[in-house]
C-alpha cells in the first residue's frame, strides 16, 4: 500500500551521509550525524536553528548522555562528546585488529546498555570488503561484549515495546532479523528473519519501532520508508520520498506523530543531484497511520542509563500512600540513579546494612517530593476510613530513619 501522507523537508542541512536521528524530548531538538561529513548536528524545531560540531572522524551515531553532552562513534572509537566545548574524549576502541573498520549505527537498549555495530570502510557507497564487521554492546563500566561477527554493514537496530525482542539489520543480507533479548544480561538468541526486502526496495538501512511494535525501515537506494509487521512479515505501508538514498528514521515532535527521515547525497552523480536537490536534507512525513510513539530508543536516552516514563498507574494510580510507595519503588528499581553501593560490606554486616539503609532513606527523603496522604485527602474531600493510621508516609520514613539511626 502506498502512502498518501504529506512529505516535507524541514532541515535544510545538506549532508554527505545523514544518519542516526534521535529526538531529544526535553529540548525538542533532533540530533543526527553526517557520517562522511564528520559532523554531529542538532536542529531546534522551535527556532529552526541548526548547531553543528566537527568530530575529526567518520561519526556513525550520537546519543544523549544523562550527565550532559553525548556519546558518539568516531572511527572505531566510542567517545564522550562535550557539546559546550565542542570536544571529544575517547572511552574505548573496538576492532583493534582491523584498522580499516569503523563503527556505524548504534542505540541504547531499555536498561541503558549501548549497542553498536562495525563495518569495513567503503570504497564507494555499499561497496566494501565483506564480513569484516561485528555487533558489540557496552555497559556502564565500559565492559565490551562482542555478540557476533561476520557482519557486512551493521545498520538498523531497535527493541520491541515489551523489550523481549531485538531487531537488527545487516544491510547486504537484504533482511530484517529478530533475536530473543534478555534485558538483564544483554544476551541475544534465536536469530530469525522477520522480513525480506522485495524487489525495488533497495537495501535495508536504519529503522525504528512504533508503539504497536511495528517496524519502519529506511530503504537505501529506493527512496522510501517501509512499514512492516514483524509478526507476519507483511509490509503494511510504503512512504515515498523525493530522495533515493534514505538512510534512517525516528519518531519525534511534540506528540511523536512525525517520522523524521535522514538521507544521503554521497554517491549521486550530477544528473541525480539535479533530480534530487534535497538529497542529504532531512524530512518528516507525518505518518497518519502511526500511533503517537514514545519509545525508550528515541527520547531521553542516556548513554549507559535510561530514564523511561513510569507507567501511568504508578503515578496517578490509587492515590495516597500506595501511589507514593509505588512511585518510590519505581524510582529505586528503574531510575538507576541511586548508588545502591552505599550499603557497605563489613564484618558487622547487620550494622553496616542498617547504616546503608538509613543513608538510602535519607537520600529518598531529600530527592522525592512525597504526597502526604492527609493533604491529598483534604484536597479531594474524601473521608479517612475508620481505624487507619493518621501517620503519613513522609512521617513514617522519617521515624524509620531515626529508629535505624539509634538501633
Amino acid at each position: 500500500m502506498m502512502s498518501s501522507v504529506r512529505v516535507e523537508c524541514v532541515v535544510k542541512e545538506s549532508c554527505l551521509i545523514g544518519e542516526g536521528p534521535v529526538w531529544e524530548e526535553s529540548e525538542q531538538t533532533l540530533l543526527f550525524v553526517d557520517i562522511a561529513g564528520q559532523k554531529i548536528h542538532r536542529w531546534n524545531s522551535a527556532t529552526n536553528h541548526i548547531q553543528s560540531m566537527e568530530t575529526g572522524h567518520m561519526v556513525g551515531f550520537a546519543v544523549p548522555r544523562r550527565s550532559g553532552g553525548y556519546v558518539a562513534a568516531a572511527g572505531r572509537s566510542v567517545v564522550a562528546v562535550d557539546w559546550s566545548t565542542q570536544t571529544t574524549k575517547k572511552l574505548l576502541e573496538v576492532d583493534e585488529e582491523k584498522p580499516n573498520n569503523r563503527l556505524n549505527d548504534g542505540k541504547v537498549d531499555p536498561i541503558g546498555r549501548l549497542l553498536a555495530g562495525s563495518m569495513a570502510l567503503e570504497e564507494r557507497p555499499a561497496v566494501l570488503e565483506r564480513k569484516q564487521g561485528a555487533l558489540y554492546s557496552v555497559t556502564s563500566d565500559l565492559t565490551v561484549t562482542r555478540h557476533f561477527n561476520q557482519v557486512d554493514i551493521s545498520n538498523g537496530l531497535d527493541w520491541s515495546p515489551d523489550q523481549k525482542t531485538f531487531f537488527y539489520i545487516d544491510s547486504l543480507s537484504l533482511t530484517v532479523d529478530a533475536f530473543d533479548y534478555d534485558t538483564h544480561s544483554g544476551h541475544m538468541s534465536n536469530r530469525r528473519v522477520v522480513y525480506r526486502m522485495e524487489e525495488g526496495e533497495g537495501l535495508p538501512d536504519g529503522m525504528t519501532v512504533d508503539a504497536d511494535g511495528r517496524l519502519w525501515v529506511s530503504c537505501y537506494n529506493a527512496g522510501r520508508v517501509v512499514h512492516i509487521d514483524p509478526e507476519t512479515g507483511v509490509r503494511l505501508q510504503s512512504v515515498s520520498l523525493p530522495v533515493m538514498k534514505t538512510t534512517s528514521c525516528c519518531f519525534g515532535g511534540p506528540d511523536y506523530s512525525d517520522l523524521f527521515v535522514t538521507s544521503a547525497s554521497l554517491g549521486l552523480d550530477q544528473s541525480e543531484r539535479r533530480q534530487q536537490p534535497l538529497a542529504g536534507d532531512q524530512a518528516p512525513p507525518p505518518c497518519q497511520s502511526a500511533p503517537p510513539h514514545c519509545s525508550f530508543t528515541q527520547n531521553l536516552l542516556d548513554v549507559f542509563h535510561v530514564r523511561p516514563r513510569p507507567p501511568v498507574s504508578q503515578v496517578t494510580g490509587l492515590g495516597g500512600q500506595r501511589s507514593s510507595f509505588q512511585l518510590i519503588c519505581w524510582i529505586i528499581v528503574r531510575r538507576r540513579d541511586l548508588d545502591l553501593s552505599i550499603i557497605p560490606h563489613s564484618p558487622n554486616q547487620h550494622t553496616a546494612n542498617l547504616a546503608g539503609i538509613l543513608t538510602l532513606i535519607n537520600r529518598l527523603i531529600n530527592i522525592i517530593h512525597v504526597i502526604k496522604p492527609d493533604e491529598q485527602r483534604q484536597e479531594t474531600g474524601r473521608p479517612r476510613p475508620q481505624g487507619r493510621s493518621t501517620e503519613s508516609l513522609w512521617d513514617r520514613l522519617r521515624r524509620l530513619a531515626v529508629t535505624l539511626h539509634f538501633s
